[in-house]
């Protein structure tokens, strides 16, 4: 069995199954059908391709636009996805290749299943393009949901500061390394009163 045939289930179907009450098969296939319309990343990432997690999915589903749109572009084509690497480029190619996975993509555009739908932004995308590295704890959030802010603003926050770094975002008790690299690089340094001006404008601080 695959996903596609989740689509297929009757509640004659669930009842057959022993310990399915009706009202369970009902609520079983409302939630089967509410999925016929989630957005494109959760799609992908249903799929269970072999290294693509759901932040790569993420990634591909705002880069296409839509479901065949992946599955026709080469492995250079999605390795050219900002954050995609080769190994998860070559990997989600190397399943739209198979005839088998194809023909589960078929079921659920048979099913009515929404092979093109991304979730608009919520938020204005003013850190698009930036990669901004959050250490230590801030007074009004945590590290999670500072790395959070920045994402569904459109940048990245990774756990490790690199050339590509744009910013550091420095709480208490911040990772000592961290800020070391920062500064042998020459990559600015934010307090939180830098970093919730940077949510907001997508600006860093003037230097001093």
């Amino acid at each position: 069995h695959d996903p596609g045939d989740l689509y297929g289930l009757g509640e004659d179907d669930l009842l057959a199954l022993e310990g399915f009450a009706a009202i369970s098969a009902r609520n079983l296939l409302a939630a089967i059908d509410r999925s016929r319309s989630r957005p494109l990343a959760n799609l992908l990432f249903g799929l269970n391709i072999r290294h693509l997690g759901s932040a790569g999915a993420e990634l591909l589903a705002r880069a296409f636009g839509s479901l065949d749109a992946v599955m026709d572009s080469s492995a250079e084509e999605i390795g050219a996805t900002d954050g995609v690497g080769p190994t998860i480029a070559s990997s989600v190619a190397e399943f739209f290749a198979l005839p088998r996975n194809r023909e589960v993509v078929e079921k659920l555009r048979a099913a009515g299943v929404d092979l093109g739908r991304v979730e608009a932004p919520t938020l204005p995308q003013v850190l698009a393009g930036l990669s901004v590295v959050v250490t230590g704890t801030l007074d009004g959030l945590s590290r999670e949901a500072a790395e959070e802010a920045v994402k569904a603003r459109g940048g990245k926050s990774p756990g490790s500061v690199s050339k590509k770094t744009t910013a550091v975002v420095a709480g208490a008790e911040p990772g000592q390394a961290k800020l070391t690299k920062a500064e042998d690089l020459g990559i600015p340094v934010l307090d939180e009163t830098d970093f919730l001006h940077l949510l907001e404008t997508g600006e860093l601080p003037s230097p001093s």
